[in-house]
């Protein structure tokens, strides 16, 4: 054996020192070269002739594949130190203190001073100051799955979406917690219509919201009696039925149980036993029909259908025949047939978002509607793929035909549109990256800001106006108008700063771009931060929460909870941030080394984290010091651009009024100088004669 192995190798070696030439390799591996490793010849000469039988050769491939990915793995982790040893340590601020739940949390509300969790079975009532449990209601058979809570002055209503679909309405005022109405529950299951959205308007007067039910997709409208709510809690009337349930309960129970319908948790007491009045319906909207062949034989019948100009340039009205669609979808299947054919998913309901308009000049209103200042006049909604905005007028019942008073029209199909929390500004973006901006108050368009090439607009979100005086962000007492900053977060997780100012162009600016190494950095979620100037959220996928400052685009610091919690979906992080008091609530999850168990309902299940801007060293004079007075801006040439035009006006006539005034006093001088020296010239002219 030994005899034919050494003759073999005789043989063989003239082959392998003719096929590769002498050479010195390169003393690094970025200079070798990266052809197929099939195309080498083979230099060790052993290896040549030691060639391994299977299965060895099999697991001898599978033994180089673990450490090729094992040192992919390590090169992958040097890249990451890298690029964090590059980048400033951020200041990494703990929550200041710690709620825990006996349940998951699965929404988060905040208004006035409280905030609202909702749970399996029901929603807690929180008090933002002391993080305390103030009310439980848990009467449902299933999970909330959304919750909404806005501000009607010294009142609080509450909107409770369940997971069957169904959304009722609470009124909270001082301590007592009403129910007001469930609004699309049935008896029959079988005619049960769920609820997919809802907005109410600013101040409470109207609220809209989007059901389903049977194949098809509608918008109910009410309106809400706000007023009655405050004159019925103030005097109440228990109904009979309670009163009877209640007297038999005294006489019959041994125990000191308490009433059903009458519970108290804590501070707050939920009153079943009092009837409020329900929201009156006023409207249902449904989405455009699709675009079909005319039955008008002329032009003039096309324009006597719009009565009022209401409705042109929503494309229902036209003059295109049935057999010129036919043409052109026979035209669209010829010219695209390998790739439509093939099976194809049912195209799903469309949606709707829809915002509440205060009245302005670019809202139509008949001229003998008169709605009152601050109270919502105009429905303004768009529907999925479709290019219109449309307009619908809120003084109606619900016997008027649903026809929208006006027509947006846009270029391409609106994907996200935003109103600002002063109901003043309002943004459509569309499939094409274009965002218009509207200045609803003043009643003209603000300009057009196209996104970069391949960006679309995932969500937007308004900021509250701030300007730097004497190089600190600070927020003018007064009002300011035609001054917008927004941010958008693109689909690609990009973060742009968009912002206009009255007639000039509005200028956009990248805050952070798309990540293309560390995916996990990537932006899944933003808040504004109402009492911080020019401050944001940022909420990545590895679970990290970073406050930007969007005037320099940089990360003033991070929060985080204690090492022991992580983050239930990271990617979808459920946290408020309240609008009135510098702080936000976190849901961390429940701690990693621990298991969660519901045999014990006292064990903590999961824990929502309290964190107070103004406990941070780095944010404590932000948030104390970050209002100006008006008066302390009158010289600010900033600040003036950004005044009212009846304010600039004003003044400009004072300054100038001044101004002619102080000229006026130095002219008195002047001529009082004058008559002085003529008299003093008189008196010597007299002596001398």
């Amino acid at each position: 054996m030994s005899t034919k192995r050494s003759q073999t190798q005789k043989m063989r070696l003239p082959t392998f020192t003719q096929k590769v030439p002498l050479e010195v390799p390169s003393p690094t591996e970025k200079d070798w070269s990266k052809d197929n490793i099939e195309d080498y010849v083979i230099k060790d000469l052993d290896q040549g002739v030691d060639s391994l039988p299977q299965p060895y050769r099999m697991i001898n491939k599978l033994v180089n594949l673990v450490f090729d990915l094992a040192w992919e793995l390590i090169e992958e982790r040097d890249t990451l130190k890298e690029s964090e040893s590059d980048c400033i340590q951020l200041t990494i601020y703990p929550p200041l203190t710690e709620v825990q739940l006996n349940k998951m949390p699965n929404c988060m509300a905040s208004s006035q001073d409280y905030v609202f969790i909702g749970v399996g079975k029901g929603f807690f009532i929180y008090n933002l100051y002391n993080t305390k449990r103030i009310c439980t209601w848990e009467k449902l058979k299933v999970d909330v799955t959304s919750i909404w809570a806005t501000d009607l002055g010294n009142e609080i209503l509450i909107a409770l979406l369940d997971e069957m679909g169904i959304i009722r309405l609470f009124y909270f005022y001082k301590d007592s917690l009403f129910l007001i109405k469930a609004i699309n529950e049935v008896e029959d299951t079988s005619k049960h219509n769920t609820c997919v959205k809802m907005a109410i308007s600013q101040g409470g007067d109207f609220a809209a919201f989007l059901l389903q039910g049977v194949g098809d997709v509608w918008l109910d409208v009410y309106k809400l009696p706000k007023e009655s709510w405050l004159k019925e809690v103030e005097h109440p009337q228990v109904t009979s039925n309670a009163k009877k349930k209640a007297r038999q309960t005294q006489l019959n129970s041994v125990d000191p149980t308490p009433v059903d319908n009458l519970e108290m948790d804590m501070n707050i007491y939920f009153r079943g036993d009092i009837k409020l009045s329900f929201p009156v319906p006023i409207m249902k909207i449904k989405p455009p029909k699709p675009i079909t062949g005319t039955t008008f034989k002329s032009p003039l019948e096309v324009f006597a259908k719009i009565e009022d100009c209401y409705g042109l340039g929503s494309g229902q009205n036209h003059f295109i025949k049935e057999s010129q669609w036919e043409h052109q979808a026979e035209i669209f299947y010829t010219s695209y047939r390998k790739f439509l054919d093939g099976e194809w998913e049912e195209e799903p309901l469309s949606s709707a978002t829809f915002h509440f308009l205060l009245p302005s000049c670019l809202t139509a209103m008949p001229a003998e509607v008169r709605s009152p200042s601050g109270v919502a006049c105009i429905l303004g909604i768009h529907w999925t793929r479709s290019h219109n905005f449309f307009l619908y007028s809120l003084n109606r019942t619900l016997k008027d035909k649903a026809d929208p008073e006006g027509v947006w029209p846009c270029a391409a199909p609106i994907v996200v549109s935003q109103l600002s929390c002063s109901s003043s500004y309002l943004v459509l973006a569309c499939e094409d990256g274009v965002l218009t901006l509207w200045d609803l108050a003043e009643g003209f368009p603000l300009g057009v800001v196209a996104l970069p090439e391949g960006c679309t607009c995932q969500s937007l979100h308004f900021l509250k106006y701030f300007l730097i005086h004497k190089g600190q962000k600070m927020f003018p007492e007064g009002p300011v108008k035609s001054q917008m900053k927004c941010v958008v977060l693109c689909t690609d997780a990009s973060l742009y700063l968009v912002e206009a100012s009255g007639t000039q162009e509005p200028t956009i600016s990248m805050l952070v771009e798309r990540p293309t190494k560390h995916i996990d950095k990537a932006i899944c979620a933003v808040a504004p931060v109402p009492t911080l100037p020019g401050m944001v959220l940022i909420f990545s996928k590895n679970g990290s929460v970073n406050l930007m400052d969007v005037t320099k685009a940089e990360v003033i610091c991070a929060f985080a909870p204690p090492r022991s919690y992580h983050l239930e979906v990271p990617w979808e992080p459920l946290f408020v941030v309240s609008s009135h008091h510098p702080c936000f609530l976190l849901h961390g999850g429940c701690p990693a080394e621990t298991e969660a168990t519901t045999d014990n309902a006292n064990d903590p299940w999961n824990s929502v984290f309290y964190f107070n801007f103004e406990t941070y060293p780095l944010l404590e004079n932000i948030s104390k010091n970050c209002t100006i007075p008006l008066k302390d801006l009158v010289d600010d040439k900033v600040f003036s651009r950004v005044l009212p035009l009846e304010e600039r006006c004003q003044r400009f006539l004072q300054k100038s009024f001044q101004t002619l005034k102080k000229n006026q006093m130095k002219g008195h001088d002047h001529w009082a100088r004058l008559r002085k020296y003529s008299l003093i010239l008189q008196k010597e002219n007299t002596k001398k004669f």
